[in-house]
């Protein structure tokens, strides 16, 4: 399981990498491994919409279930990830880069500390 040592996870599989203000979020090295063959991602929110922590920002489905994807942080969304409309499966083989979901201005850096470290999200995962 790969578990970059820069980025904060959430409990819900989740991850953010915050460069000055902007934050980009995507699933989990671990979350695409337990959703398998990813086939279909549905991001809900557009350029300009506000998002607030824990809100739904995508749906990821797969051939054997579907997934909520929620907002580690609260912002304002600034990007969204087009090419996984086209290619899903990017989710799969590449989830740390090519396949983020949205990156977003985030108004509420401090959000950040209800957030876990690499060490923290191993130790949850694993039980």
């Amino acid at each position: 399981m790969n578990i970059p040592e820069d980025l904060k996870y959430t409990k819900t599989d989740e991850w953010v990498r915050v460069e000055g203000d902007t934050a980009t979020i995507g699933i989990t090295d671990y979350a695409q491994d337990q959703l398998s063959d990813i086939v279909f991602v549905e991001i809900q929110k557009s350029v300009g919409n506000n998002i607030e922590q824990g809100n739904g920002i995508a749906t990821v489905e797969s051939v054997k279930a579907a997934a909520d994807v929620s907002s580690p942080l609260s912002g304002k969304v600034i990007e969204v990830n087009e090419k996984l409309s086209q290619s899903p499966d990017l989710l799969n083989s590449d989830p740390y880069g090519q396949a983020w979901l949205v990156k977003i201005r985030s108004s509420k850096l401090d959000e950040l500390q209800n957030l876990m470290d690499a060490s923290s999200y191993q130790e949850l995962k694993n039980g």
